[in-house]
């Protein structure tokens, strides 16, 4: 019923418009859009001055290449462990291990391109490939995943502990 609702809802929106305007869209169809102008719309919420949140739908200045009038579709927010609801997109979700298994799972990878080409321009900002990110998430531990994306960010290293365990105050070096 909701992908029935969602197409028709597409096709209205295209058809009466002409065009998809971020500004326009509702709020459900905002997250994860792409207008004809071919900029990703983008979800913000503003508070306003009784302390209400009140959700809007914007352009961003970010231009997707070869794509555009994008709305995406349930099965690929389903599929990628994506929302419809997010406001502002991080990459910090690729250092969550369920959603960079639901990201690089096959279904979305070769399936949802819009959501994948997010996620790539994001990860290479931070300098990482997401195609390797993917192959190593699939080949790899969880553990040893994290460790890499980690130390990928620019994030200095938790502590060193000794065979017998943490070094006290008293025993660690000097640095003057």
């Amino acid at each position: 019923m909701a992908l029935i609702l969602f197409i028709l809802l597409s096709f209205l929106l295209h058809g009466a418009q002409g065009e998809i305007i971020c500004e326009e869209l509702p709020i459900g169809l905002c997250t994860f859009s792409i207008a004809s102008s071919g900029k990703r719309c983008l979800l913000e919420n503003n508070v306003d001055d009784k302390g209400n949140t009140e959700y809007q739908c914007n352009t961003s200045e970010i231009i997707v290449k070869d794509m555009s009038e994008w709305i995406e579709s349930d099965e690929c927010f389903n599929t990628c462990g994506v929302h419809r609801n997010t406001v502002g997109i991080s990459s910090d979700f690729l250092l969550e291990p369920h959603f960079l298994a639901k990201l690089c799972s096959h279904s979305c990878y070769n399936n949802c391109p819009n959501i994948v080409d997010l996620y790539h321009n994001l990860a290479i900002g931070e300098g990482v490939f997401l195609g390797n990110l993917c192959e190593v998430h699939n080949k790899m531990s969880r553990r040893v995943m994290t460790d890499q994306l980690i130390l990928s960010s620019g994030a200095a290293p938790g502590p060193v502990y000794a065979a017998a365990g943490p070094i006290s105050m008293a025993e660690a070096p000097s640095s003057i």
